[in-house]
């Protein structure tokens, strides 16, 4: 094992029905003004937030409730929140959602935190010395957020948008509330995406330029055959409740940290992480969903970059897929052909010509490269370095 840090604060309430138990938690962690957060229409029809505002009630909980947001969540919402958030004089902020929701949330406890502070500026650079406390009741499986320090927002407001994260211990919420049933109603688009996403928030870690943590590599490996299994099930029928389940705590723990202990070092953050820049990109410039991004993209970035370490590819294979025969370069093309199969069983594009509808040309690979590179003013990844002219390079190679 390498050296490492790890911290993972957020107390786990999974199972049916938990969300009754959301007026105790908010309760333990000192809230008394509730601030809700909440997404489009889903959580008003379903009944959920009429729910949750009930059970706030009969506990003598202030709340203020405010909805609208969209995938790939944008700073104009936050914004709008945030006023709103301050009015009302929130003490805690409550996410009803998935990882969108759960973003907006976090960047509305960070800014409401801070009076006269503006979101984009920890968006930008400036630290985040204080948050209100976060509780979340997560509706998707897919991004992680309810268990992450991590945060992404999409800034709609600049003349061409771009798309920026943050990670800061102080977005872990208190708690994070996981009933599977509360995943049933998703489209099988949402739920395909979501799973390809917490493949991916593992596939980052793995494939990592600092190795030999071997424990953490079988739980990165347990969790890879496992929503490779459950992932496929959980879209042929978003009824069945083991695979749903299986599928959300693996989305829970795709992203708390624990899939990448001691790929980290001396280093900024471990793993690689170049395919959700390479992602992000393409969803700031086109709105396209997030966990669509990725698998359009992996193929190619890994093909691009696996004579980094042939043999980190090879142990992927045979460990996720067993895939044991043939020669070094058969078994990691095996093994990626093998993730482009799970992509497509899942109904996601495994190329940018799928994703997009069209096959881009040369101009839109190129304004794809330059937001990706900020400018041309930063690499991407760890497992190899990716600059502008690799980064167009991956695109050109996924379409």
């Amino acid at each position: 094992m390498q050296k490492f840090v790890y911290y993972a604060p957020t107390e786990i309430v999974f199972g049916r029905g938990e969300e009754a138990r959301v007026a105790e938690l908010v309760k333990h962690y000192g809230g008394s003004r509730v601030f809700v957060v909440y997404g489009g229409g889903s959580a008003v029809k379903s009944g959920l937030l009429g729910s949750v505002e009930e059970i706030l009630r009969a506990a003598g909980i202030a709340f203020s409730a405010s909805g609208g947001v969209v995938p790939n969540p944008l700073v104009s919402t936050a914004r709008r929140m945030i006023e709103e958030a301050r009015a009302f004089r929130a003490d805690f902020i409550l996410a009803i959602g998935g990882g969108s929701v759960i973003d907006t949330a976090k960047a509305v406890a960070d800014t409401v935190a801070a009076p006269g502070s503006d979101v984009w500026e920890f968006w930008t650079g400036r630290k985040v010395e204080t948050a209100l406390p976060i509780g979340v009741i997560l509706t998707i499986s897919a991004a992680g957020s309810e268990t992450s320090n991590s945060a992404v927002l999409t800034n709609d407001t600049l003349p061409q948008h771009t798309k920026r994260g943050i990670n800061t211990d102080l977005n872990r919420p208190k708690f994070a509330i996981l009933n599977p049933e509360l995943t049933m109603t998703l489209p099988k688009w949402q739920i395909g995406a979501g799973a390809a996403d917490i493949f991916m928030h593992t596939a980052e870690r793995y494939f990592a330029p600092i190795l030999g943590n071997h424990l953490t590599d079988e739980i990165a490996e347990g969790l890879f055959r496992d929503v490779v299994h459950f992932g496929p099930l959980a879209v042929q029928n978003p009824r069945d409740y083991e695979a749903m389940s299986e599928l959300m705590w693996c989305g829970s723990v795709s992203h708390v940290g624990l899939t990448g202990v001691g790929a980290k070092g001396d280093t900024a953050r471990e793993g690689d992480w170049a395919c959700h820049q390479l992602g992000m990109a393409l969803s700031a410039i086109g709105d396209y969903t997030h966990g669509a991004t990725l698998t359009a993209v992996f193929p190619a970035w890994a093909r691009y970059v696996k004579d980094a370490n042939p043999s980190r590819f090879v142990r992927f294979a045979e460990k996720v897929y067993g895939i044991k025969e043939g020669t070094e370069e058969a078994r990691i093309e095996a093994g990626i052909q093998a993730t482009e199969h799970y992509f497509r069983s899942l109904g996601m594009p495994v190329t940018l010509t799928e994703l997009l509808g069209h096959t881009p040309e040369k101009k839109e690979l190129e304004a794809f490269a330059l937001e990706c590179s900020y400018q041309k003013t930063r690499s991407i990844g760890g497992f190899k370095v990716l600059g502008y002219e690799d980064i167009l390079n991956v695109y050109e190679n996924a379409i």
